[in-house]
């Protein structure tokens, strides 16, 4: 499944040189990140809502919405969910009590 992960990857990289008009991902790093993370607060709240009142195929698909907006918001910012990737792996067999009193700012 990490495949999918590594094509949108190559898919966000692709359109940042692409023109608005070719591609909604371009339009996005055109408006720039502060409309971007809109998208995502966007895409979050209709996840929460999903969650509480829809289907798990509508649960599914705002989840779906929610990670593809964070990862162009991330994209922005040089990361990439291989950055999220290996941070989830470092915490395995750490307490998620531990994890959270140990985090930096």
């Amino acid at each position: 499944m990490t495949d999918i992960l590594e094509k949108l990857n190559n898919i966000l990289n692709d359109r940042k040189n692409k023109s608005a008009d070719e591609s909604y991902v371009s339009s996005l790093y055109k408006k720039g990140l502060i409309h971007t993370c809109s998208k995502v607060e966007e895409e979050s709240n209709e996840l929460i809502n999903a969650i509480q009142n829809e289907s798990k195929q509508r649960i599914v698909s705002e989840a779906a919405d929610l990670w593809f907006h964070s990862l162009v918001a991330l994209s922005m910012k040089d990361l990439s969910s291989n950055d999220i990737l290996i941070e989830l792996e470092k915490r395995f067999g750490v307490s998620g009590h531990d994890e959270k009193n140990n985090r930096h700012s």
